[in-house]
């Protein structure tokens, strides 16, 4: 199966327009466009280019559960076949327990557990991943959201046969991700992002593939506030992105990117 931009944003359009459905309209609904700039390495070489990331990000809440999927366009200046101009994207839809069933299930600092399906798709390496799992969410004082998801992390990609990355065997994921709002005197600042865990794997080689970690927490800077417009419709910040064993490899990086987020 071929991956490209069409299909990925059809799917997402797809979603939306389910999003219109009586049963599945939105309680609440952002959407968001990131871009961000860092000098990023390209994991199998070694070199680094500086690259662009443009994002479309969307959360959404409806009767049964929420909703959250991005899609990065990615360019970057080396000409080596990595990201030249590339994309990746991830859907996540979460069916909550509590909601589903009409009772409140929370239990100390436990929110809320659901039951999430989710995949992640890339361009260029024609690779395509299926996430089922549950979700947890937690009431942490000061913080909008924090949860845990605990996934399969199972392939579907089409292989080096077909122009794409090597298969791989399947695996499972952690993720935490969090969002916090602070002040520092009239100043006000927000703190998210996330941190993912993916086990080791092999590939269709018989290769290792190492387990990784990925943590991009994002420090934002509320510029709408800052210019007395609506707050937190335009945020500029620093995101950090820490990978050990970028995409399963021995290479890990650390890049700090200049960051700008705006709510539509």
């Amino acid at each position: 199966m071929k991956i490209n931009t069409r299909n990925l944003v059809a799917c997402a359009l797809t979603g939306c327009s389910l999003l219109s459905m009586p049963a599945f309209a939105a309680n609440w609904s952002q959407t968001q466009l990131h871009v961000n700039y860092g000098d990023f390495k390209n994991p199998f070489s070694g070199q680094k280019a500086d690259t662009s990331v443009a994002s479309l990000q969307h959360a959404s809440a409806y009767d049964y559960g929420d909703n959250f999927f991005f899609i990065d366009v990615i360019h970057d200046d080396l000409d080596d076949g990595y990201q030249d101009s590339d994309f990746y994207g991830e859907w996540y839809s979460n069916f909550s327990l509590s909601k589903i069933s009409g009772e409140n299930i929370s239990a100390g600092p436990l929110k809320d557990v659901g039951f999430v399906m989710g995949f992640n798709a890339a361009g260029d390496a024609k690779v395509l991943k299926y996430l089922p799992g549950v979700k947890l969410d937690w009431q942490v004082d000061g913080f909008d959201f924090f949860s845990t998801l605990v996934t399969a992390y199972i392939d579907d990609s089409d292989g080096v046969s077909a122009g794409g990355a090597p298969t791989e065997s399947d695996s499972w994921m952690l993720d935490i991700a969090w969002g916090a709002p602070f002040s520092l005197g009239e100043q006000k600042f927000y703190f998210t992002g996330h941190v993912e865990y993916i086990d080791g794997r092999t590939n269709e080689f018989g290769e290792k593939v190492q387990n990784w970690v990925l943590a991009q927490p994002i420090l934002q800077w509320d510029l709408g506030h800052a210019l007395n417009a609506k707050e937190r419709t335009l945020m500029l910040g620093i995101e950090w992105q820490y990978w050990h064993n970028k995409l399963g490899t021995n290479t890990s990086e650390s890049v700090p990117q200049i960051h700008l987020a705006w709510t539509f």
